[in-house]
């Protein structure tokens, strides 16, 4: 019988057998008993490094994998794949190897089969500070033929001003070693600004190729609302960078015609379910957590209503008060910190399927909201004791989570049982 904690990862068993090595205990034991005092000294030490050696070894073993339960019942495996240095964004490659960006500027090539690690050459300086740094990662929908990858990082000009921007660059090499080439400028966040916050920059592709940028307002917020800077918006464009005629807004200059939404303030999630439509999360001010459905040319409210307050404490008038706003189809009291997004389709979670899944920062979970058409509500959360920046979907249906800051680790979730 065995006895599994499943914050620890401890495990007791009653039916304990000791390894082949615990010989070489008993002819320490024996030195030490016959010994000199400083033979005695030297093999007590090589005993404590011993066991350390062995307890370590063990409580590895143990707290690779671990039980999680949720709220509602499910319990799910959590299997570490490594540790990284501020994991921000992942996404699979076809073969099933994943590319993972770290937030100081590393781009890793993670081997599966072995958890080897590879540094991509070729990544941009970044600044990294505050929120900013190397940012999101996706494929192109061709990638197996073009083997391009889009990814957003933070620059900043001459006066120190940073913005967001997006690139796309075809990945080369082989298990020796991987390099960025060809790499264009498709998007910058206009204008730069002071500041370390709300970046955003989180990339997605619709069925029809084109490609999505999630843009926060730098911690401004007017901007969210202004037709002349891009902040605070999502920007649709074609693969290549260039403008989408049919894009919403033509007749408010040259830069909305990028617009697809406007009125967001830190949009850390966004992805398509499998109908085509396009769901974000977003950061509410002093909470009023925001889960939106996108639609074409609608404004969501962002400074000018909120189910948040300032952090000042002072009121913001509430989404009920400006019915020209779209309104969330979830929102959350207290915050949750919402960051990472997928809408899952996989076999694994079979009753999961077209369900969102995020992770929460403040909130130290993952949680699972149920999609009914264009409704959404909040049905499961899981306790993950660590912030969580980042959730993907894997090849065979697994939830992969990176969680934030330095020693972030790379989860692999698989369900063990459900009640529901």
């Amino acid at each position: 019988m065995t006895l599994n904690h499943k914050e620890s990862g401890l495990s007791v068993s009653s039916g304990f057998r000791a390894p082949r090595n615990f010989f070489f205990l008993n002819v320490f034991l024996f030195q030490l008993r016959r010994g000199t005092e400083p033979a005695r000294s030297l093999i007590l030490n090589g005993l404590i490094f011993f066991s350390l050696l062995v307890l370590s070894g063990s409580c590895y073993a143990d707290s690779a994998k671990s039980e999680i339960e949720g709220n509602a019942g499910t319990i799910l495996l959590s299997e570490n794949y490594g540790m990284f240095n501020e994991p921000w964004a992942m996404t699979f490659l076809p073969e099933g190897d994943l590319l993972i960006t770290e937030k100081s500027g590393n781009l890793i090539y993670f081997r599966m089969k072995d958890r080897s690690r590879i540094r991509v050459g070729g990544v941009p300086d970044v600044v990294n500070r505050g929120q900013g740094g190397l940012g999101d990662i996706i494929l192109h929908p061709q990638y197996q033929d073009n083997h391009l990858i889009y990814f957003s990082y933070v620059e900043e000009d001459g006066s120190g001003n940073s913005g967001a921007v997006v690139v796309r660059a075809r990945l080369q090499g082989a298990s020796a070693g991987y390099e960025l080439k060809n790499m264009e400028v498709l998007w910058r966040q206009t204008p730069k600004v002071a500041g370390n916050g709300h970046f955003s920059h989180r990339l997605a592709f619709s069925f029809d190729g084109s490609l999505y940028i999630s843009s926060g307002e730098r911690q401004k917020q007017a901007p969210a609302q202004s037709w002349t800077q891009n902040l605070g918006k999502i920007i649709r464009l074609n693969e290549d960078g260039s403008v989408p005629e049919d894009n919403p807004f033509q007749d408010k200059g040259e830069l909305a015609k990028t617009f697809w939404t406007l009125g967001h303030r830190n949009l850390l999630g966004i992805a398509f379910d499998k109908e085509g439509r396009l769901w974000a999360h977003e950061m509410g001010p002093r909470h009023g957590d925001e889960f939106n459905l996108i639609l074409r040319g609608a404004n969501y409210g962002w400074p000018l209503v909120s189910w948040g307050d300032q952090y000042s404490g002072a009121s913001i008038p509430d989404h009920d008060t400006g019915p020209e706003f779209h309104s969330p189809e979830v929102y959350w009291v207290p915050s949750i910190a919402p960051s990472g997004l997928v809408i899952y389709e996989g076999a694994l979670f079979s009753a999961w399927q077209g369900n969102a899944l995020m992770g929460g920062l403040v909130s130290k979970a993952l949680i699972r909201v149920n999609i009914q058409g264009s409704h959404a509500m909040e049905v499961e959360r899981f306790a993950m004791e660590k912030r969580i920046r980042e959730v993907e979907q894997g090849p065979d249906g697994a939830l992969w989570v990176l969680e934030d800051q330095r020693g972030g680790r790379l989860l692999r979730l698989t369900p063990i049982s459900s009640q529901r």
